[in-house]
């Protein structure tokens, strides 16, 4: 699938314990907020985990990523639906079969609620 300027890319992750966990084996983060159940037994999601989501983009389509800047709004917790809408800001060929990309994204819960926002850019090769 070509991109284009304008195309808007949209999926969803509902974050389980098991992903929490998993996470903090390979991360390290082990804050006590992502060890320990809140009083209706959720735990936080990690940040970077949550993070994930844009970057899935990257990944369908093969892109080396240059710059990614996030803005944690709100906590995301087990047991959350995250949508995520990553727009198509800039979608240019350049030399040596390159092409270059910039995208914004948008996640909320499933309470429409955002929790993380930015973007990212880079190259496809």
């Amino acid at each position: 699938m070509t991109l284009q300027v304008g195309d808007i890319i949209t999926f969803e992750r509902t974050f389980t314990l098991r992903d929490v966990e998993l996470f903090t084996e390979i991360s390290g983060d082990e804050g006590i907020h992502h060890l320990t159940p809140d009083e209706q037994g959720r735990l936080v999601v990690q940040g970077l985990l949550t993070a994930t989501l844009p970057t899935k983009v990257g990944g369908d389509h093969n892109v080396l990523a240059r710059n990614m800047t996030f803005e944690f709004l709100r906590p995301v917790f087990t047991g959350d639906t995250i949508i995520c809408e990553v727009k198509i800001e800039r979608y240019e060929k350049q030399e040596k079969d390159r092409t270059a990309i910039r995208a914004t994204f948008i996640c909320t819960n499933q309470n429409e609620k955002e929790v993380l926002t930015g973007e990212f850019s880079g190259v496809i090769l």
